[in-house]
Order: structure tokens, then sequence, then C-alpha cells
């Protein structure tokens, strides 16, 4: 958080409670990650599914939506492409232009990864109570909203 970000935060919000959801959503992605199939790091597995749910990327387009470098992206899409999970393509209307899409292995690798991941909270969720399910939902609402502040 950028020091005019903490500036702005209302006095009766606790820096407790932004340090607790910090480290509980850094928590809760390490366990998802952990369902990934496949030997894909964090980074790989981001980009992947960018790649699959934006269609076809120049490099410098997925570099902006992952936010990182680009020749930080050229790492990233070189390991998956040495996977297979992505293919390079080069762009019909400018040769100097290539593309990268998910290939099918790579959209199966996602989806086999998703259902697992959803197996996975839905166990979890199944300990919960009534009470905290509910209370989990309203939240997830709140989250979402958070979420879509730099998207």
């Amino acid at each position: 958080m950028t020091n005019e970000m903490t500036r702005t935060l209302p006095t009766d919000l606790s820096s407790d409670v932004a340090a607790r959801l910090r480290h509980c959503v850094f928590r809760l992605r390490r366990v998802l990650h952990r369902q990934v199939q496949g030997d894909l790091t964090p980074s790989q597995a981001s980009a992947l599914a960018s790649v699959e749910r934006l269609g076809p990327l120049t490099l410098g387009e997925l570099s902006a939506v992952e936010s990182v470098r680009p020749p930080t992206m050229t790492k990233v899409v070189a390991a998956l492409e040495d996977q297979g999970l992505v293919a390079r393509l080069i762009d019909p209307n400018d040769r100097r232009v290539c593309r990268v899409e998910a290939t099918p292995q790579g959209s199966a690798l996602l989806a086999t990864s998703r259902l697992r991941t959803d197996a996975y909270l839905e166990a979890r969720l199944r300990s919960l109570s009534p009470t905290e399910r509910a209370a989990l939902e309203r939240a997830i609402e709140v989250l979402e909203r958070l979420a879509e502040g730099d998207e």
C-alpha cells in the first residue's frame, strides 16, 4: 500500500484488519495453488489462465495484464511453451507480431486444476457451520468489490 493510500484510510479502520486480510489472502492463494496440477509456478499458472481467458495476446499485452516486465513474461511464456501449454502464433496482418494462445493441453490442465481447486474448497466449506457459510457469502461480495479496484 502506498503512503498516499495509507493516509486516506478511515481512522476507524485498523491496520490489523488490512494485515490480517493480506495474510489470509496470501495463504489461501498458496493453498489453492497446491491444487494446480503440473509443475507450474504461480506466475506460469496466472499467465496461462490469462491467455486462456482473454484469447491470443501479444507478450506486451500479457505483460500488462500480469503486471510484470516483458523480459519476465518472455521467460514465463517460454516455460509454458516448453511444457506444451501455450503456442505462439504469428499475426497474419503483421508478421512481426507474435501472439500467445493456450493449447488444448493448457486448457485441459486449467480445467482439471479448477475442478481440483473447487473440490478442495467445497470440502473445506462443508466443515463450516451454516452461519459461517452465510457470513462467508456476504464477505465474498465485499471481496469482489475490493478486487474490482485494479482491473
